[in-house]
């Protein structure tokens, strides 16, 4: 019997409302040797639904034996993959074959190194400065607008990264399926609505379906996402999505802590105050079993 369903079923709406697809690369990205590209333009469809790209599948069944005589014996039958399909179709000959940048939307046609913008940035630094009643010729000052322009590069360098290159083919062939779980990953971020600072931790899980990650891959996975003008709640999404692009488990969790200068700094000013949010797909959304054995897991010291 077939057992392809949608993530549709699993509140797909919350999923596809909660995701930013401007600032993820997009799935073919995994795939690109198979389709002779390195970018593409943007879909003119739109943005495409996290339920349209995320499918559950059926494992794959061994082959019947030789005599004939032995019916094919299922590989977890009880257990489907989550598969990520691309949304767009890949045109091989778009005129931005050596684009560094053009997986990612929102850096569409920028320089082909992320130095390049070094100049640019320090220049805005520098009216930044003058605009704060500073002045930027003084002895502490005088260098601070190229120190600030690289470091800023430094905290959005995720921009500069893409799962595949991540990856770098730590994915290997292993009969597991039991819960994988790496928790308490350091993880720091930009807001992107103060350009503040969030910090915390975050904790992974997933459900192998004969295909397990580098554990050094998913605290590489945080790094991507967390280096970019990000708000929590897509980050949080975006590492699960990206696990379950990398090995295509039974179901990803992923639960992250974090501070917001944002709230500490200014505003409301509450010092202690922390905001958790979580990615349940899969068999994690399915069986509360699952995901309390991932909870107790993670909040286990």
């Amino acid at each position: 019997m077939s057992f392809t369903r949608q993530l549709s079923e699993m509140s797909a709406s919350e999923l596809n409302d909660a995701i930013d697809d401007t600032n993820f690369p997009q799935a073919h990205i995994i795939s690109r040797g198979r389709n002779n590209s390195v970018c593409s333009t943007s879909s003119t469809s739109g943005t495409s639904s996290l339920a349209d790209r995320v499918v559950a599948q059926p494992e794959e069944t061994q082959p019947p034996s030789s005599t004939g005589s032995e019916e094919p014996a299922p590989i977890h039958p009880n257990r489907p993959r989550l598969i990520l399909k691309s949304s767009t179709s890949i045109p091989e000959n778009d005129g931005h074959e050596n684009c560094t940048f053009h997986h990612d939307l929102e850096l569409d046609h920028k320089p082909p190194t992320r130095e390049a913008l070094l100049p640019d940035m320090a220049r805005s630094y520098r009216l930044l400065l003058g605009g704060l009643g500073e002045n930027p010729d003084r002895q502490g000052l005088i260098k601070t607008p190229e120190r600030a322009a690289k470091a800023m590069l430094y905290f959005t360098k995720g921009y500069d990264q893409n799962l595949e290159d991540v990856l770098n083919g730590a994915v290997f062939d292993e009969d597991h399926d039991e819960m994988v779980v790496v928790k308490d990953i350091e993880m720091f971020s930009m807001c992107e609505h103060h350009l503040v600072p969030f910090y915390g931790k975050v904790s992974i899980g997933y459900l192998p379906c004969n295909k397990i990650l580098g554990l050094s891959k998913l605290a590489r996975i945080v790094e991507i996402f967390s280096r970019r003008l990000q708000v929590q709640e897509r980050l949080t999404k975006q590492i699960a999505v990206a696990v379950t692009q990398a090995v295509q488990p039974a179901g990803v969790a992923v639960v992250v802590e974090g501070v917001h200068m944002c709230m500490v700094m200014r505003g409301v000013q509450k010092i202690n105050s922390k905001t958790v949010t979580s990615t349940m797909l899969g068999v994690f959304r399915d069986d509360p079993k699952t995901r309390e054995e991932f909870l107790n897991l993670v909040n286990s010291k």
